[in-house]
């Protein structure tokens, strides 16, 4: 079983201009990635302010960086509304102004695939979401993880296929051939967890008439190793992606982060806070109501500002879910 500690590093690039050494004179960075697809809502806000108090209170630097991967669904219109809600709750970042971002860093990714496919680490998949869906439903398949379809044809076989696809104007995505089917990381609230790998898509299929946006689970590993982000620090919705992403980092020889998953903002039901839930972005509420109810959300009430709240912070208490109450 593969497992990773987290170490922190050196940074020697303009990219990490954002580190900083903390008191035992090692260096770090933390951040807060948004896909800006919409507003940002109560829970989002309450992660920025946990990976910002988290950064801080290590000693680390911290940056934001626009997750604008997926072509179809993010507008440029809430890249700006999302930064200005971020300082209106009052967060700080080091590269406030020069915030990187996805869409201008598809070099870099076609550069890891490269990467990858040089050491037979890439096959082309062929395969619809029915097909996969259908596939999935066979016996001792795990729901939502791919059967590996197309990792064993021959070039007959993918000559074939790549060729009805061009008929249909599509093209392959492109597949990681993993070599484990779990990986282990260690998580600043749950401790070693273990995660399920299988060949997941480092670039999408699709129209070829349209751009193939490269794979969230790709980008986000290429980008927090640019950057030389130490510490991630975001949903536990997004757990059980860490060790494919540490996975992913030691095969491009890069350093995984620490990670730390704090628990969800969810409505009554126990159900994810959503927009069916009333007014819960700053569209709709006041800063000061939304920053007062995520101090008091994560055992830091009475406090003012950041600074203040820093004072206080435990992570520990960042390890449930909360519960919104809507009105």
């Amino acid at each position: 079983m593969n497992s990773w500690a987290g170490t922190m590093h050196t940074p020697n690039s303009a990219a990490a201009a954002g580190a900083t050494a903390n008191s035992a004179g090692t260096w770090g960075v933390g951040r807060y990635a948004p896909s800006p697809t919409g507003d940002l809502h109560f829970g989002n806000l309450r992660t920025a302010v946990a990976a910002w108090l988290f950064a801080r209170a290590d000693g680390l630097g911290f940056v934001v960086r626009v997750d604008d991967l997926d072509s179809q669904r993010c507008r440029e219109h809430f890249v700006d509304s999302q930064l200005a809600d971020l300082q209106a709750i009052g967060l700080d970042w080091d590269d406030r102004g020069a915030e990187l971002r996805q869409s201008d860093r598809e070099a870099a990714y076609a550069t890891a695939v490269d990467k990858l496919a040089g050491q037979g680490l890439v096959y082309e998949c062929y395969c619809s979401r029915k097909d996969i869906q259908q596939a999935a439903s066979a016996p001792h398949q795990l729901p939502g993880e791919y059967p590996g379809t197309c990792r064993d044809l021959s070039e007959t076989q993918r000559v074939k296929k790549r060729e009805e696809l061009a008929g249909q104007g599509r093209g392959p995505a492109l597949r990681l051939r993993a070599g484990c089917s779990e990986f282990s990381i260690t998580d600043r609230l749950h401790g070693e967890y273990t995660g399920r790998v299988d060949d997941f898509i480092v670039r999408r299929g699709g129209n070829l008439a349209q751009a193939r946006d490269y794979a969230y689970n790709l980008a986000v590993v290429v980008d927090d190793a640019h950057q030389q982000v130490t510490q991630v620090v975001r949903g536990n919705d997004l757990l059980s992606s860490a060790p494919r992403q540490a996975y992913l980092a030691q095969l491009l020889g890069l350093a995984a982060p620490e990670y730390a998953h704090v628990g969800l903002v969810v409505n009554a039901n126990g159900q994810r806070l959503a927009k069916r839930d009333g007014p819960i972005s700053l569209r709709t509420m006041p800063a000061a109501r939304v920053v007062g109810e995520i101090f008091a959300s994560i055992g830091c009430a009475g406090a003012t500002s950041l600074h203040e709240a820093l004072e206080s912070f435990r992570p520990e208490a960042l390890a449930d879910d909360y519960v919104w109450a809507a009105g």
